[in-house]
């Protein structure tokens, strides 16, 4: 089981931690708090859907290939990774020296992916593989949003407490509480 910690502790930890996991919900913020924090840290910023899961034109790279990569990303020393699949947690929070979940609201996601499209639609966001421009969202996106607390949140709690045995996790429910985090780290 991991072990919560408060974002005082989090600050503290993030200043020595090599391995870094964020996970979330789409349009939590993942990738604009891994971003930061990698930027601030000196660490390699790692991101599932752009080094893991997509290929150009949307088409998802086989799953062996994948498991291969994400193994071999894992490996490496000192990382930052933005991606909440949690059927690869039990190789990832392991090896995390501290997990961040971005658990935001559902409407603050919503209006994320909606600022999100605002400023990418059409083009290829720095997160996301070359060829994958950003889409309008459909509507299985839409309700993995709506329902992800009912639905995502409690395989994420279900896979972080059967491979997160001593592995610090903080929570972050607010963009307040994000910005709290990385203003104590000066990033």
């Amino acid at each position: 089981m991991t072990v919560s910690i408060t974002i005082e502790e989090a600050a503290e930890r993030l200043e020595t931690a090599n391995r870094v996991l964020v996970i979330g919900c789409s349009g939590g913020g993942k990738s604009t708090l891994s971003k930061a924090l990698a930027a601030r840290f000196g660490l390699e910023y790692q991101s599932i859907d752009r080094d893991v899961r997509w290929l150009p034109g949307w088409r998802e790279r086989d799953p062996a290939a994948r498991l291969d990569i994400l193994k071999m990303l894992v490996a490496r020393e000192r990382w930052v990774m933005d991606g909440s699949n949690p059927s690869t947690f039990d190789l990832r929070v392991p090896r995390s020296d501290l997990v961040i979940w971005v658990r935001m609201p559902r409407l603050t996601c919503l209006l994320g992916v909606a600022r999100r499209v605002w400023r990418y639609h059409g083009t290829v966001r720095p997160e996301m593989a070359a060829g994958c421009p950003e889409p309008l969202p459909d509507r299985t996106f839409l309700d993995y949003i709506w329902n992800f607390e009912r639905k995502s949140a409690p395989v994420f709690i279900r896979k972080l407490e059967q491979h997160g045995e001593g592995v610090p996790l903080v929570t972050l429910s607010s963009r307040r509480e994000a910005r709290r985090l990385l203003t104590r780290v000066g990033a």
